[in-house]
Formats: structure tokens, sequence, C-alpha cells
């Protein structure tokens, strides 16, 4: 990815302020003069000097806008800034999502709390009955919204994990201590508990599957600490995946937020909570127009969990699965790539139990189509342990049904050199799997296969990224013993002519299909 010298684009006056709104207010008057042309052109020729049959077509008047200043008002009392502290040995929670950073800023920062004075560095008042610490202390601000009067609160995750003291501080200014009831690192949700005296101001939860791009989004937070921030935008897009878990379907918008934004509001214009902020592209640092929120429709479930079971209880499967590639969709008779390939059926799985074979693609679940590999793991999570469903799969090239009992995740789920023989297949040397090797590999007896001895560089093999240590358990869909089963199966598929033959590989990162094309073999 080419990546942009954004100081190029931000700094766009000498003092660095103020470029951005000129040029935006330079586009809205022309805009505006170019409407005005067009109902001037539109009547002049409906008013021609010889009777004709044209009939004069004016254009609709522009919609009111919406009054943003009244849904602000109505809102704005249930969106908060929740303060953490920890002590300076806590782990920052940025760090425990490596390569991440490198694409997206998390808008929890500490050290721009510096720039505005002792207020942002004391710390929070401590606990009742907790001695306050004499170490270093840490402290940070995101924000949040209260979805329930007696005191329910959301945020992300990544606010608050390590803190040590949280609370929040709402609009009218009054700051009460704060507990955790449950989090979710998967989804990057939190849901926090306050004690008031009285209601405290409620948000709603909106529709965001409804939410269209190019629909008007309103934020609410206190980015880098300076008080509660109002900002409007649009929908810029939907289902976004940003690598931040295996769950993500964020929405994309463009109002500006910042750090300090993380785990507030994005407001549609009813008022309703359709997004939760939590994450924006920027190479900067800064706003750059890229912001990324949790869809409604997912943090209002994940919530729920929360509340009443302190965790997320999410279905199981049990299956290892693999993007369908141009390629593999080619050896898998597919017409188009598509659906989530199984590389490995995990034992006393519900998917073991229900008939799934390594191999098969799975295409839908319940009339739910599995367009892509990420489809399968979010449809699997939002079912109920103990839900039957119906399974639509490839196998063999010849589509067919299965029915079987989802299953409850497991807490912790596992995923994933001897001397070589005669044999160079492709650009490897291939060997006799010995017990060491299928230890490290996690495989049975049972299995099979042949062990990669060497990869000759630049050979077919290692453009596939195979290396030494990993093996090969099938080739087109047949197990594999010895490297003369190897030699043997890739022979008959450049028999048949095909552009490529199906191997099943076992590695470090577990097993998947990869597509040896036939004219390099």
């Amino acid at each position: 990815m080419k990546e942009t010298d954004v100081s190029k684009i931000t700094n766009m006056t000498p003092n660095g302020k103020g470029g951005g709104i000129a040029i935006a207010f330079a586009i809205l008057a022309i805009a505006g003069t170019a409407a005005v042309l067009g109902t001037n052109l539109l009547e002049a020729s409906a008013a021609p000097k010889t009777q004709t049959n044209l009939t004069a077509v004016r254009l609709p008047a522009p919609a009111m806008p919406v009054q943003i200043a009244d849904i602000v008002e109505r809102v704005s009392p249930a969106v908060v800034t929740v303060h953490v502290s920890k002590s300076a040995e806590s782990v920052d929670p940025r760090q425990q999502t490596p390569g991440f950073e490198e694409f997206f800023e998390r808008f929890f920062d500490d050290d721009v709390l510096k720039r505005f004075g002792d207020d942002f560095r004391r710390q929070p008042h401590a606990q009742p009955g907790r001695p306050r610490s004499q170490g270093p202390r840490k402290v940070g601000l995101g924000s949040g919204f209260i979805i329930d009067a007696k005191g329910f609160i959301v945020t992300n995750n990544h606010v608050i994990d390590g803190a040590d003291e949280i609370s929040v501080s709402l609009k009218s200014g009054r700051k009460l201590e704060a507990r955790v009831v449950g989090t979710d690192p998967k989804t990057d949700l939190a849901l926090l508990k306050v004690s008031a005296a009285g209601d405290l101001p409620i948000v709603e939860w909106g529709a965001s599957e409804d939410m269209r791009v190019g629909d008007w989004v309103i934020t609410i937070g206190n980015p880098f600490g300076v008080g509660q921030t109002v900002t409007t935008g649009i929908i810029s897009a939907r289902h976004r995946n940003i690598g931040a878990g295996p769950f993500d379907d964020f929405l994309q918008i463009d109002a500006p937020i910042n750090r300090g934004n993380s785990g507030g509001p994005a407001f549609n214009t009813e008022g309703r909570v359709v997004g939760v902020n939590t994450a924006i592209f920027s190479p900067s640092g800064g706003n750059v127009g890229i912001g990324f929120a949790i869809p409604s429709l997912m943090a209002k479930n994940i919530i729920a969990d929360l509340r009443e079971n302190g965790a997320v209880a999410r279905g199981w499967l049990g299956v290892h699965i693999q993007e369908v590639t141009p390629e593999l969709a080619e050896s898998l008779d597919l017409d188009a790539p598509g659906g989530a390939l199984v590389s490995r059926v995990s034992p006393n799985s519900p998917a073991l139990r229900g008939g799934i074979e390594r191999g098969d693609v799975i295409l839908g679940v319940d009339r739910r189509p599995v367009k892509a590999l990420r489809d399968l793991p979010r449809i699997i999570a939002a079912i109920k342990a103990g839900e039957r469903v119906e399974m639509k799969i490839l196998r063999g090239g010849r589509k067919m049904s299965l029915t079987m009992r989802i299953g409850a995740q497991p807490k912790a789920e596992l995923a994933s050199s001897p001397e070589a023989e005669d044999a160079d297949v492709a650009g490897m040397k291939l060997a006799a799997l010995d017990d060491d090797a299928r230890r490290r590999l996690k495989l049975s007896k049972a299995e099979g296969g042949v062990l990669i001895a060497g990869v000759e560089r630049a050979s077919p093999a290692a453009r596939l990224g195979l290396a030494p240590g990993d093996a090969i358990l099938a080739v087109a869909g047949t197990p594999v013993n010895s490297a003369s089963d190897v030699r043997r199966m890739i022979a008959a598929a450049k028999d048949g002519k095909r552009k490529s033959v199906l191997l099943l590989v076992a590695g470090r990162g577990g097993e998947r299909f990869v597509a040896l094309p036939m004219k390099r073999a």
C-alpha cells in the first residue's frame, strides 16, 4: 500500500489552520451557483418562441436540513467521558494487537492529555476502602453512552482494558465511579455500571442495518480531552473489514472523530445509536475522514450478553477455514470464488458430528449466503448454542445440504528434518513423516502425509509459500502417504489437462489448501 504524506494535505495554509474550511466553502458556493443556473435553463427551455408540446419541469426544492441542534440537545446528556487510571507498569492495550496499530490509530491516548493542564493529569478519586497507589500512574480517557437509566454504559474495551480505576463524567459535570460488568475483546466492546441517585439520561439503539451509504450520522465524544464535541458526516461504506478481529463488520464514516472519541456513539437523524466509534485510519494520528464504528446490530446483541452473563456466548462449528481464491475455485470446480473452504474439522465438534469433511466448501447457513471467508464466523457466532441449522456445501463438485446442531464455543479452542527421498516434485524434496514431525504438526498417523524436506528457490512450491517442515496430506482430495503417491497424483492431473491441482498442506499455521499450477509443475 502506497503511503501518503498527509502533512502536505492537512497543512493547507501558512499557519496550518483553516485551509480545509476555505476549500469546503468554495465548493459549496460553486455548487449553489450551478443549481441556480440549472433552474434558469430549465425555465427558459420551457417557454420557447414557437408552440411545442414541451412542458415545464421544475427541479424539486431541496429538503430542509435536519435540525441537528434539536437532536444534540436531546441526546448529548447521555454521552459521557470515561476516565481511566492504571499503574505505569500496566500493559498498553494497543500492544496486545500487534500489526493493527501499523494501519489504525486508536483514539485512546495518554500523552496528548499533557497539553490540557493539571486537570487531566490528576488521579481519579480512589474507590472507597481502597488505598491509593503510591507508584507512578497513567491516566487516559475515552467516551461512552448510557443505555439504561439504572447506569449501564457502553464503551470500547480498549478504553478500559488494564485500568485499575474507572470513572465517568456527565455533560452536567457530575462524576461517578464505574465498575466493569463485562468485556468482549473480539469486538472491542465493554459494559460499565455506575450507581447514581435517581434516573440517568439515556439513548436508544437504532437499526444500523437500515443505514445506507450516504445517510447522515452525528457523532458525540470528547476528542483529545477538550470537552464534549459534536461532528457530522455520512456513512461512507458498510461491512468494512479492517483486520481488527474475526468479526469485523464496521460502518465507515467520514464524520471527524479523533483520539478520545473511542466508545462514543454515532447517531442517525432520529437520534438513535447506529454505531460505536472505535477506530480511525490515520497515518498522521489525526482525523483524515476515515473512521470506523461497530454497527448497532452487532453491538446491542453483544452488550445484552455482557449485561446478562458478563461474557459473550457464541455459537461454534469447529472448522478451520480458508479463502477460496480463483486458483482454488478452478480446482474445486466452482464457477467463481466464494464460500469458505474447510481445511480441518476439529475433533468432537458440531461440524464433525454433522458430517462436514475436510475439503468441503461451505456456501450458506440457513439461507444466509457465505460469499466470503469472513462471513462464516460472523454467521455462526450469532447463532445460539443448541440451535439446528441447514448447511449448504460443495463436495466433490456436487452441492448438497447437511443439518447439524451448533455448539457452544470452547474457552480455549486449539487451532495449527529427516533425510529426503529421491523425489523432486514441483521444486520440493519429499520425505517420510516421522513421529517428531507429526507431533510438531499435530498430525496422527491415521492422517498419513508426506514431509516437505526442502523447497527450491523460485520453484512453484516456493511461490505458493510452502516451506521445509510442512507436510502434504492430500493431492486432488486423495490422501497421500509417500513421495510416489504425490508424484503419481500430480502426473494424473497433468494427464487430465487440469490447470492446477489441489494440495492439502499442514504447516505451523495449521492446515490449508493450495492450488499448484500444472504448467509450472
